[in-house]
């Protein structure tokens, strides 16, 4: 009787595994298979702050979503916003520390950009009390959407200010060195130090950043003049990280640098003065040349320059007929600007344009006056005032949130997963 106990348990053991094979293969048949292209149809739609924590649910997960084509794809889906600085500690309160006003606070996972920088260098050691709070900046952006703004949160602090962006890269100021950038990815917390190039005083100077199609790398253009106001040129390519100097514009064809320049059709584009400018002067970013492209009217300092559906236009304002018309390029070799739209509604003279919609046909502007934000349906042909949760910062720029990286794209990324 005892011999027979090993053998009835170990029936029992096999009947156990049979019935749960049994089981699996039956739930297999009630769950249909999705397809690669469905899931990646359906991760590419969820909202920029889940992207981070759900490619770490699996394996394939994992690969699909660092793979070029669903970030090249993530990227044609993603709105516009505005990217800009908030004071972690605003001036009024440590003049007035008894203020009854809110401290922002960083939480457990902030990510500090200085911090990261650090241990780097000197591997991972703690230096968060180093960094004097009071020269901290939370990075933020701004998203319209049913006509409202939302303030959203990267939990990312820095020192430096934002030179300039492009597909979800930013070009940060390195406040730890003088003269040094750093470019990041707000969204994978990504970044990488620049090398040291030419030192200019910051109203000398000119930052711009920038996708080369013809080359898949992204470049940092330096713009500064010399004592003799000849504008010098130098470029680097983030993934070779190298600067080196280029023939700049020639002389007089820049007078000022406060405006920032825009990335559209292959090249960036400056306006050369504070007002009354009769062209723009652009660079190739394939050719590494610059040229100048005339105006179809006089550049106005409530005018601006946006690129909207891959194109460069022009948004300028008619005092005479109270009507703000939009100017596209046709192309970078004279070729010439077409008026494709003539805004009649709701203009007023101080609307300085900032973006265009990626997603909806919306032209969004400023209000110099106060800092309100209005946009401007091109299908509805209706202006209307955005309801804003916060007041709009006084530094900011048109930004996407993306899951891109300025390295080179790995084809053995996008096979199987």
């Amino acid at each position: 009787m005892m011999a027979k106990a090993p053998v009835s348990k170990s029936r029992s053991l096999l009947r156990s595994v049979e019935e749960r094979a049994l089981s699996k293969r039956m739930e297999e048949k009630q769950v249909p298979y999705l397809p690669k292209d469905c899931f990646s149809n359906i991760l590419v739609r969820l909202p920029i702050e889940s992207l981070p924590s759900t490619r770490l649910v699996c394996k394939p997960w994992y690969k699909l979503m660092n793979s070029s084509i669903f970030i090249d794809a993530h990227l044609q889906r993603s709105e516009a916003v505005l990217i800009f600085l908030t004071p972690m500690v605003r001036r009024d309160e440590y003049l007035h520390p008894f203020s009854s006003r809110p401290v922002l606070q960083e939480k457990p996972n902030t990510f500090s950009v200085e911090v990261n920088l650090l241990r780097l260098e000197s591997g991972p050691l703690f230096h968060q009390q180093v960094i004097d709070p009071r020269r901290k900046f939370f990075i933020q952006f701004m998203e319209i959407k049913d006509g409202k703004t939302k303030t959203g949160e990267f939990d990312i602090t820095c020192l430096g200010g934002i030179k300039a962006s492009c597909n979800g890269l930013i070009l940060l100021e390195n406040k730890l060195k003088k003269g040094r950038m750093v470019v990041l990815n707000p969204v994978t917390r990504k970044l990488t130090e620049l090398p040291l190039g030419t030192l200019s005083q910051p109203h000398r100077e000119s930052y711009g950043f920038a996708f080369s199609d013809s080359t898949s790398e992204y470049k940092v253009i330096h713009l500064f003049d010399d004592e003799l106001r000849y504008i010098n040129c130098e470029i680097l390519n983030v993934g070779t990280r190298t600067w080196r100097p280029v023939n700049g514009p020639n002389f007089g064809l820049i007078s000022w640098f406060g405006y920032k320049p825009v990335s559209a059709m292959g090249a960036l584009h400056w306006v050369p003065h504070i007002n009354d400018s009769d062209y723009i002067v652009s660079l190739q970013l394939e050719t590494e040349k610059f040229h100048t492209i005339h105006l179809p009217k006089s550049y106005r300092i409530h005018d601006g320059f946006i690129e909207m559906g891959g194109s460069l236009c022009f948004v300028s304002h008619s005092e005479e007929m109270l009507q703000i018309d939009v100017w596209k390029l046709k192309g970078l070799s004279g070729e010439g600007w077409t008026k494709q739209h003539s805004i009649t509604t709701g203009c007023i003279l101080d609307m300085v344009p900032l973006f265009g919609m990626r997603k909806t046909e919306e032209l969004v502007f400023k209000r110099e006056e106060d800092r309100s934000l209005y946009a401007y349906d091109f299908q509805l042909q209706v202006m209307r005032k955005i309801e804003m949760e916060t007041p709009l910062s006084r530094c900011y720029m048109p930004h996407v949130n993306s899951l891109v990286s300025w390295c080179p794209k790995d084809l053995s990324e996008d096979g199987d997963y």
